[in-house]
């Protein structure tokens, strides 16, 4: 009798140990030592990213952010497939076919390529899109306000009105206003036919030069710099790639580079009036939330964030010897390339 108690006892405690570990086998312990339980079958999303540079870069930060204060934390439950084509159509294509095979939950597209790339792949898995300038005119959605399919976002629309406005307050003088922009980029197309309408409307001319990758911008800049006298940059992906290419052949040239976002002024531009990337990707991560609580994308507006915030680069104001109006000097700050 003793025996078979012992051995009922052992047979408990078996059971009890084993229950321990499946128990255990679903938490995972953080550096505070803190215990927080995996989900075992998270979300996927895959993040195609058509290039590597400072605006879509804090673009995708910033959605992890969002995500993370929504709840969705990395690698607990929501797993986040981050591919980067390094500027290659064909890469694009092959990670949109990746995603479609994986089956993810969703897709977070970080400029015009790569949500052209996607949405040319599916029609049923949602898309959200981040730093793209125009649904519209990039054939992703019938209309902004209401996409009418599986895409939807966050566009990143600089003011370029404002922007020139900028660019002649800081460089009053200026009669000719030269473009640098990939002419096989549309939301870059789009950008500069608003750009030269405005020029036009205030009586001064435009020059303007294109490339198709970043290997024919030096050269492009070099013959820009000779017939103008401030250059307005896009956000335009090829361009903000080469930046330090393109600021190296202006601030010799000593003439003052106005840019479409921020992050450009850390490749040496003088100053923009724009969007924080950071905080478009974190707006990005509210519509994707709302997507995966159920609402259906097709229905859901294109959404942005305010472009009004002013930055003047003060390291090469220094280099160009341009002075700054006493109600923009609240604005000139070293950027962290110079810092």
């Amino acid at each position: 009798m003793k025996k078979s108690i012992v051995r009922l006892g052992l047979v408990v405690v078996v059971m009890f140990a084993l229950l321990a570990l499946v128990a255990c086998a679903g938490d995972t312990t953080d550096d505070d030592g803190e215990t927080h339980a995996v989900i075992e079958d998270p979300i996927t999303v895959g993040v195609i990213q058509i290039v590597e540079h400072p605006a879509l870069d804090a673009a995708r930060e910033g959605f992890i952010a969002g995500m993370a204060e929504a709840g969705y934390i990395d690698g607990e439950n929501i797993i986040f497939d981050y591919q980067n084509a390094q500027g290659d159509q064909n890469t694009l294509s092959t990670i949109a076919d990746r995603f479609v095979n994986r089956s993810v939950d969703m897709v977070l597209a970080i400029a015009t390529p790569s949500a052209q790339a996607i949405a040319g792949k599916t029609d049923t898995i949602p898309i959200v899109g981040t730093a793209i300038t125009s649904y519209e005119r990039a054939e992703l959605v019938e209309s902004n306000e209401s996409p009418g399919g599986n895409v939807t976002g966050t566009t990143d629309l600089n003011p370029v009105v404002d922007q020139l406005d900028l660019a002649l307050e800081l460089v009053p003088d200026a009669q000719t206003i030269g473009l640098l922009y990939s002419s096989q980029e549309a939301n870059s197309v789009y950008q500069i036919e608003i750009a030269k309408a405005e020029i036009e409307r205030l009586g001064l001319q435009w020059e303007e030069r294109t490339v198709e990758n970043t290997n024919e911008v030096q050269q492009a800049m070099a013959s820009l710099v000779r017939s103008s006298d401030v250059i307005y940059l896009p956000t335009d992906n090829t361009v903000a790639s080469a930046m330090a290419i393109v600021a190296e052949v202006a601030n010799n040239a000593k003439v003052p580079t106005i840019c479409g976002e921020i992050n450009m002024l850390e490749g040496g531009g003088l100053a923009t009036k724009g969007i924080d990337y950071f905080d478009l990707g974190k707006k990005t991560a509210t519509m994707a939330v709302r997507i995966l609580n159920g609402e259906d994308p097709a229905t859901m507006a294109i959404e942005t964030i305010p472009g009004d915030t002013i930055v003047i680069n003060e390291e090469v104001v220094e280099l160009l010897g341009i002075t700054i109006p006493q109600h923009l000097q609240q604005f000139v700050r070293r950027t962290e390339s110079a810092e």
